[in-house]
């Protein structure tokens, strides 16, 4: 990433990653078109010229800037009163204050370090995502694609819950969008195979005895008969315009990949960073459209992720390296119910962070295995000591930072058992890594 300062605030975030061809996510400033360089603007209170750009590139990004420009292959060092400022401008000041203890504790200059924080303070916070790139050309778009109706297959792995299943097949048959097939891998015990006859829908209906989400997914992917397949959850409800809304926006933007945004309660709004187009640096297999050729090229779902986390998480990231484009998509929204029962709940924990007994390992071994995979030892420290002692605090209340807070004090106090917990995850990410990855070639 163009600021260091990021290793320790985002140190397992897809854009840290060059991808394989040596290229990055973010854009040169030279490359930038007219349009998007109007509505930027240049911070010339960076010291470093380097600076400036770097924050100009990162600032388009969050716009929503998407583009075959040319990107930066490397990044210069800057001074470390530009990178406070940096994370002044995009971070909340409490974590500000967190990379300053970490520093100070990294036995860095303390008088530099304290000069710079200070030095600092009162730069303001700014959030782009208010004022994201219009794309206005895509509400007229008269798509190709859509017009020439390709077969889409839409798979939908389940596990007892064919009360909310009904609903999710409802509205697949109120699309607008028909050329389609549903495969359903079918998990629940016992097996209602009559369940289906009531809907008008083309099924390929796979009765799957073992519990498996991946193996399910990675079955259905390679009988799928479409050249897209539309990934989605047996717990979530969409608009009638929700696959040919996938449909165009993988056309007007030439991209390989539509993921689409979630919310978890009726007329909620969506959050201001998934509320616009962009460059996506996550991976939602409960709503996401893409080739059938990318699984082709880097392989399917990796099972060692089979009954834990992350799963959609690290096949996103491969996508990413290997130079695919995925675009965030906000006009194809679901509404993710996230039942309480059925589904990864019943098979294992669906939270990474948060293990369901406090001797079982925390995060889940397989959140570690993808950061030390892709990232390293070093980065997964980092993202350990981010984000453990908050998952603390139950999952309901992630979003109040004041019980946030509540959660590291506790983690301090409890730390022998939490050392023991991530101890234990690593040992087993380790198990993971030694046998290496089980990715099924397609």
């Amino acid at each position: 990433m163009p600021f260091k300062f990021l290793t320790y605030l985002q140190p397992t975030h897809y854009f840290r990653l060059f991808k394989k061809d040596r290229t990055s996510v973010f854009p040169k400033v030279q490359a930038l078109p007219n349009m998007v360089l109007d509505q930027l603007i240049r911070d010339e209170r960076y010291s470093s010229m380097f600076a400036q750009d770097y924050d100009l590139s990162w600032r388009a990004i969050q716009k929503g800037y998407i583009s075959q420009a040319a990107t930066y292959t490397d990044f210069e060092t800057i001074p470390i009163i530009d990178e406070y400022r940096f994370i002044r401008k995009n971070f909340h000041k409490a974590w500000v204050f967190y990379v300053l203890l970490i520093r100070l504790l990294s036995f860095n200059n303390p008088i530099t370090e304290v000069s710079a924080y200070c030095k600092t303070r009162k730069v303001k916070r700014v959030d782009e995502h208010q004022h994201p790139i219009q794309y206005t050309d895509y509400k007229d778009f008269k798509s190709e694609l859509v017009q020439r109706q390709p077969f889409v297959s839409i798979i939908i792995p389940t596990l007892n819950r064919y009360r909310y299943l009904k609903d999710v097949l409802k509205d697949l048959e109120q699309q607008e969008y028909t050329n389609f097939e549903v495969i359903v891998v079918d998990q629940s015990e016992p097996f209602q195979v009559d369940f289906y006859d009531e809907f008008q829908l083309n099924f390929n209906l796979i009765h799957q005895e073992e519990k498996a989400l991946w193996l399910a997914r990675n079955k259905a992917i390679q009988q799928s008969q479409g050249d897209l397949i539309l990934l989605f959850d047996d717990d979530s409800r969409v608009d009638t315009d929700w696959i040919s809304q996938h449909l165009k926006t993988l056309d007007f933007f030439k991209a390989d990949l539509s993921s689409g945004v979630s919310i978890s309660t009726q007329g909620a709004k969506v959050p201001a960073n998934y509320a616009h187009f962009g460059i996506s640096s996550q991976l939602d297999t409960g709503n996401v459209l893409l080739n059938k050729e990318v699984f082709r090229q880097i392989g399917l779902f990796d099972r060692q992720f089979e009954k834990q986390r992350m799963g959609d998480g690290e096949f996103g990231l491969r996508a990413y390296l290997a130079g695919y484009k995925n675009i965030s998509n906000p006009n194809a929204k679901r509404l993710h119910l996230k039942v309480g029962s059925g589904g990864l709940r019943q098979m294992g924990s669906w939270d990474g962070f948060r293990p369901k007994k406090w001797l079982d390992p925390r995060p889940i071994p397989s959140v570690v295995y993808l950061f030390r995979k892709y990232h390293g030892n070093r980065a997964a420290r980092w993202a350990l000591l981010k984000t453990v002692p908050s998952s603390i605090m139950p999952y309901r209340y992630k979003s109040n930072s004041l019980l946030m807070v509540v959660g590291v004090l506790i983690s301090i106090l409890i730390s022998p058992l939490v050392l023991v917990q991530v101890f234990k995850s690593w040992s087993l990410a380790s198990e993971k890594l030694k046998e290496g990855s089980k990715i099924e070639k397609f």
